[in-house]
């Protein structure tokens, strides 16, 4: 592949990205449609190799457009890499930070600490995608997700933010109504908040006899998001179990009280940024990782980075 290419390996990777050519278009601003479609066919032409299928509804890789899409976007991100390390050697940061979190660090970590990044550094543009559920980091051009949990071995970088624990509570008016619970097996007799696609965040951990154990528990909802469980909580809803950092101000405020604590464990957890292989050597994504190490009041300092996997 020769050098003059190089717009039509761009325009495939932002086409199977966008999922059509108009919406490529739409976020390009400076091809049209039937520009873009033509790009692509000429490196189709110039490998000699359908890397799409075309249809009237949808867009999708041929195998050899599989295999092309990871060599492609190495060419960019090796290109991206090249022009962030100019940028940081003259003392200015630019580009674009993809990160991916979960409700409960978006709302409650990262939205009230970001403005200090953005005046720091002013050229860099963040897109934040908050979802509850697990993501592939390379299929969603993720540049950072913030995980919490024991992570397994694989070929993505780990970078320690610090430790959650838990928390068991409930409002003062759902206490009213319902009783307090004393120990564990109480909380069979109450209505409890949970978060859906994760079964096992129903065994709420206890320790009994100085042993550990578990609470099966259940409830009139569940909710996708850990963001909706505090609210259900503070309105009354029932009883839920959360990260410490997601319930201090309502805990504080008195919107929420802890209960169970002499029995509850509160299993502690790491909570880890993982990145795709390369991306910690850019210094926009680096500058936002020590960032949020400093300034999300979970951890401070730069530790070693480690292979992990979410």
């Amino acid at each position: 592949m020769t050098r003059q290419l190089l717009p039509e390996v761009t325009a495939f990777v932002r086409v199977h990205e966008a999922g059509s050519f108009a919406a490529a278009a739409a976020n390009d601003g400076g091809h049209t449609a039937s520009g873009i479609s033509r790009m692509v066919s000429r490196l189709e032409d110039a490998l000699g190799v359908r890397l799409m299928h075309r249809t009237t509804r949808r867009l999708a890789l041929t195998p050899e457009g599989e295999r092309f899409l990871g060599h492609a976007r190495n060419v960019l991100a090796t290109l991206e890499e090249a022009q962030a390390d100019l940028s940081a050697s003259s003392g200015k940061l630019a580009g674009t930070v993809r990160v991916n979190c979960g409700s409960a660090f978006a709302n409650h970590r990262l939205a009230p600490s970001l403005p200090t990044f953005l005046a720091a550094h002013p050229k860099v543009h963040v897109e934040i995608a908050v979802t509850d559920r697990r993501i592939d980091l390379l299929d969603e051009q993720a540049d950072i997700a913030v995980r919490v949990g024991k992570l397994e071995d694989s070929d993505l970088t780990g970078v320690s933010l610090g430790t959650v624990r838990r928390v068991i509570a409930a409002s003062p008016d759902y206490l009213a109504r319902r009783g307090v619970p004393t120990i564990p097996r109480d909380l069979l007799d109450h209505d409890c908040l949970l978060l859906s696609g994760f079964p096992r965040q129903a065994r709420w951990p206890m320790i009994e006899d100085h042993r550990k154990a578990t609470v099966m528990v259940q409830g009139p909802v569940v909710a996708d998001t850990a963001e909706t469980l505090l609210r259900l909580a503070e309105a009354g809803a029932g009883i839920v179990r959360l990260g410490d950092f997601l319930g201090t101000a309502a805990l504080a405020a008195g919107r929420l009280v802890p209960i169970l604590e002499d029995v509850h464990d509160d299993d502690p957890s790491p909570i880890t940024a993982l990145l795709p292989p390369g991306r910690i050597a850019l210094p926009r994504v680096r500058a936002f990782v020590s960032f949020m190490q400093a300034n999300t009041g979970i951890a401070a300092g730069f530790s070693k980075s480690v292979k992990t996997t979410p």
